[in-house]
């Protein structure tokens, strides 16, 4: 990998919060529009995610049988999550042709894999199905990939000794990222880091935004450390507000 371009960091809220971006140093037109464009793709992922997890409950209940939570539903759902969260339906407003088929890949893709977990959602007799968060967004962004992988890839990973997944280690620009910025106490909660390198020898724009861990992710990754969690790995004894993980965006430039 060669030296980057650009080194930068940009604070979280500039990047997501409509995808409304006010900068504190100068920055190329391109790199603005990837900016964004990874900015919506992440947040597009976090509502998928948050469907999933609303529906825990409902998904694990092993009484019920149909839980009427297709395909159909789950689009309609994370996209007005979407549309809450950054103020605008995720294909709607003035977007280049290239973040309309990146945006409507990501939604193809999360309607795949909840087609594809039907079953499973609606196996009675089964108190836990295993469909989290977290494997929803690993199946998501694995079929955003087969789909797209020459344009861009999304991928959530996390410090290393955090990673239950092997498929979700982070790489070694990810790694970096995360121990030397992400880790440091002296950097900003929730900022964004980005940077113009390479990758499998072509020029990439990367970013790569930071999460922590909220009330509601400490009933498997919380305290006791170490006390088997729902899905039967150890918990990591973490606290709100802690590092949990990053979403990984690549652009193909």
């Amino acid at each position: 990998m060669s030296a980057p371009s650009i080194l930068r960091r940009t604070g979280i809220a500039a990047a997501l919060v409509g995808c409304v971006l006010a900068l504190p140093y100068a920055i190329a037109e391109e790199d603005a529009e990837d900016l964004a464009t990874g900015a919506r793709l992440a947040e597009l992922l976090r509502s998928g995610r948050n469907i999933v997890s609303n529906y825990q409950a409902l998904i694990n209940d092993p009484a019920l049988g149909d839980k009427h939570l297709d395909s159909d539903r789950f689009a309609k759902e994370a996209i007005a999550v979407y549309s809450k969260q950054t103020g605008h339906d995720p294909l709607s407003g003035e977007l280049t042709a290239r973040d309309r088929r990146l945006l409507g890949a990501q939604i193809e893709a999360m309607r795949e894999v909840v087609d594809e977990q039907q079953d499973n959602i609606n196996r009675e007799g089964i108190a836990f199905k295993g469909f989290v968060p977290a494997i929803f967004a690993r199946l998501m962004n694995e079929k955003f990939a087969a789909r797209v992988g020459n344009e861009a890839r999304v991928r959530v990973t996390a410090p290393e000794q955090l990673v239950r997944n092997r498929k979700s280690l982070p790489d070694d620009w990810e790694s970096r990222i995360i121990e030397s910025v992400f880790s440091d106490p002296n950097t900003k909660k929730g900022e964004v880091y980005t940077e113009v390198t390479e990758l499998d020898g072509r020029p990439v724009f990367r970013m790569l935004l930071p999460e922590y861990y909220t009330e509601s992710c400490l009933s498997c990754h919380g305290e006791p450390k170490g006390e088997i969690d729902v899905t039967g790995y150890p918990k990591e004894g973490g606290k709100a507000g802690d590092l949990g993980g990053a979403i990984s965006i690549v652009l193909f430039k």
